[in-house]
């Protein structure tokens, strides 16, 4: 946008914010008026007023999200597509395109925007949410890649045997003519050569070189080569359950693994001795944060200034916008706040508060042991107590777990203290469930010496109920009342 700056007699050309800001200056240091302004920059009143009201462009803002009735119809017939195509290779599932050209048929008539922005939606919401997992010392992952290589002046594919310690980020690497018990033999024996020691527990996938027969989810069938190398280095196994390579997500990265940087520090300088020639202070403070869209990731960590922090389940592949103070870091969606982390300001720290984490151990107890999140909780002896008592007292495997996990999500609500000297009460009197440990969080003083109490209606206290007659009820029958 031009604008003339008439005391040099010449013209530059400024950004959106430089004129924005040098028409504030102007009118609200009164060094020009508005009519001035008006005629000067041919803008209408209405832009005036906006300018003065809003310390930078505000942007196109809708008051609430466009209703899209055409659509609508027929987002059960997309959902149902999408759901059809899990079971398909990748290369024959539908595009929205081809979803657009299929329910054109059905009788829809918006348009193709329509259709790729709700099918953008589903999938996002479809997306798998991962706990983030405990990488203790000693314990590794294998797994092998592809490439294509040039070997003796031949092009051809070859395999890449990779072996990485989480814990310490420590990994190795050999390359191999194909995948075979001799590549898998002699990759784990170079590796433990390089890393002068055998890890105690080793996680796989489910190659047919190691695994013979899945019976389970974790229960396997090993190859009589598998068994041997075992045998020799004593290792444990872990195989990841079918489709779920991300329970060895480390080894999986390693080729895929990239680095963002993004340093820029917001300075504050504040002179208390000019305050007599100080400006007022305007009507709103400054908001001094850098803010930078990203996105909730399958952890539901959000990456900002090379660091990553946490966010509740819910908001995992959403848009976000992280807003980064000198002494904390807001994760916002939609305007609303939903985390707030004090700032780290080295690099690849990673931080979550273990509450956000609560709703997906329903969906994932499985999880529990292994939560990161969760690790160094330090919960009070009483909940172990409590736990060891569901799991002996529940007679379907895993539902003792599952409502040691409902006990935990009240601390999505309360205070350790409070929660732990309510299961305390609760484990004295052995009643042991989600529900008996809440009877315990109420105040006392809001049931104590009362019979009925609701808040607006403290006269229904007087009514008294009459004792039920059983005689009255045999009347009932002997006129045909029951059957």
């Amino acid at each position: 946008m031009a604008f003339r700056d008439y005391r040099s007699g010449g013209e530059r050309v400024y950004t959106e914010m430089e004129w924005w800001t040098r028409i504030r200056l102007e009118v609200l240091r009164e060094e020009a008026s508005k009519g001035g302004i008006l005629r000067r920059e041919g803008i209408s009143w209405e832009t005036l007023k906006k300018i003065l009201s809003h310390s930078e462009p505000p942007g196109y803002r809708m008051t609430e999200a466009r209703s899209k009735p055409k659509i609508g119809p027929y987002v059960e017939r997309i959902v149902q597509i999408i759901e059809t195509d899990k079971d398909l290779p990748k290369k024959q599932r539908h595009t929205a395109k081809r979803i657009y050209e299929r329910i054109k048929e059905l009788g829809y008539q918006g348009k193709y925007t329509q259709v790729k922005e709700a099918v953008r939606q589903i999938k996002r919401l479809k997306q798998e949410v991962f706990m983030p997992l405990i990488h203790r010392p000693g314990e590794a992952q294998v797994d092998f890649g592809y490439a294509l290589a040039s070997v003796g002046g031949d092009l051809r594919k070859v395999v890449f045997f990779v072996m990485a310690l989480p814990y310490s980020d420590a990994f190795f690497v050999m390359v191999f003519e194909r995948e075979c018990t001799e590549s898998y033999w002699e990759g784990h024996v170079r590796a433990f050569e390089y890393f002068d020691g055998v890890p105690n527990r080793i996680s796989y996938d489910n190659s047919k070189v190691l695994v013979s027969k899945i019976i389970g989810f974790h229960e396997r069938k090993l190859t009589d080569g598998f068994l041997q190398l075992q045998s020799h280095y004593l290792f444990r196994e872990h195989f990841c359950r079918v489709g779920r390579p991300n329970e060895k997500g480390v080894v999986e990265g390693l080729v895929k693994f990239t680095r963002l940087h993004f340093l820029v520090p917001v300075p504050q300088v504040r002179d208390l001795e000019e305050q007599a020639d100080f400006l007022a202070l305007p009507a709103a403070p400054f908001d001094a944060c850098r803010k930078q869209p990203s996105q909730a990731n399958s952890l539901s960590f959000v990456r900002f200034d090379d660091n990553d922090y946490s966010v509740p389940v819910a908001y995992a592949h959403h848009d976000m916008v992280a807003k980064g103070y000198v002494d904390r870091v807001v994760l916002c969606y939609q305007e609303k706040v939903v985390a707030e982390h004090r700032r780290f300001w080295g690099k690849e720290g990673v931080f979550f508060d273990y509450r956000h984490y609560l709703p997906l151990l329903e969906r994932k107890p499985g999880s529990l042991d292994h939560a990161l999140p969760l690790a160094d909780l330090n919960l009070p002896q009483c909940f172990e107590t409590l736990r060891r008592r569901l799991v002996m007292e529940q007679d379907k495997e895993g539902d003792g777990i599952r409502e040691f996990i409902k006990v935990l999500r009240l601390l999505e609500d309360h205070p350790m203290a409070k929660l732990s000297q309510a299961v305390d009460k609760a484990l004295g009197i052995r009643a042991h469930s989600r529900d008996a440990i809440c009877q315990f969080l109420i105040p006392r003083p809001s049931w104590r010496q009362t019979t009925f109490l609701l808040d607006g209606r403290e006269h229904l206290r007087r009514v008294k109920v009459a004792a039920p007659q059983i005689s009255a009820y045999r009347t009932l029958l002997s006129h045909g009342g029951g059957s």
